[in-house]
């Protein structure tokens, strides 16, 4: 059972080690990413509003790909990009209702699922930063904005990873102070066991000496107690 245990608990160890060296990755390359964290190609996105729900929502955290040709994308795609909105540039992401072809100049028309008006500014082939995969994961936007903080890696990177490297330092530890352990064969054990036994029932024998004579102790002494009666008895008599 302690076996299956310590294997459980490496397993475990591991697997922790591994989301924590991914979600790493992912962080340390959204800084080289316009602070979009992405993972061999894929962009993690971390939803702010409703303007394309139901299709997906406010902490939800969705999956974009990036665009290796820029013709192939077409109307009711879903893709990410940058605009400005009341002077700020941001990042949006809303589906492509219209392709506009201007001569050599292509953009698209964009709109919220959840919005009634186009969006006010076309979006052209450099503001394109990916397609939506079609993937989301509900509710996981507020756990990947809290990552990005500093007290969101201390908490959920730095501190398992040091839960984990103390872990493995008392697993090496027990494992040297075991092997500085003299090793007893198997001949060893056994007669060691013998003597153990061989101790043991010495004990219970002496035990039931010691038993054996205070009984016989008890009753001479009772015996005595007896005479000492009887005397008594006939000085009276007499």
């Amino acid at each position: 059972m302690k076996k299956v245990i310590q294997v459980i608990a490496d397993i475990l160890a591991w697997v922790l080690l591994i989301i924590a060296f991914l979600i790493t990755l992912m962080v340390f390359a959204s800084g080289r990413n316009n602070g979009i964290p992405s993972l061999l190609g894929y962009m993690f996105m971390s939803v702010q509003t409703d303007s394309m729900a139901p299709t997906f929502e406010s902490g939800d955290v969705i999956i974009v790909k990036g665009v290796d040709d820029f013709y192939k994308l077409q109307e009711k795609d879903v893709i990410t990009f940058y605009t400005f909105v009341e002077g700020k540039r941001i990042i949006n992401t809303h589906r492509i209702v219209g392709v506009n072809e201007e001569g050599n100049s292509r953009s698209f028309t964009t709109r919220g699922d959840n919005n009634y008006v186009d969006d006010d500014l076309p979006v052209g082939a450099s503001e394109i930063i990916g397609k939506w995969t079609g993937k989301r994961f509900k509710g996981l936007g507020r756990v990947l904005d809290f990552l990005q903080t500093k007290t969101g890696f201390f908490v959920c990177i730095v501190v398992p990873l040091a839960i984990f490297f103390i872990f493995e330092l008392y697993k090496f530890v027990v494992a040297l102070i075991e092997a500085k352990k003299p090793e007893i064969s198997e001949e060893e054990a056994e007669e060691i066991k013998r003597k153990a036994v061989e101790e043991y029932l010495a004990s219970q024998k002496k035990d039931a000496e010691k038993d054996a004579d205070k009984d016989e102790s008890d009753a001479d002494s009772g015996g005595d107690k007896e005479e000492s009666g009887d005397d008594a008895g006939t000085d009276k008599a007499e």
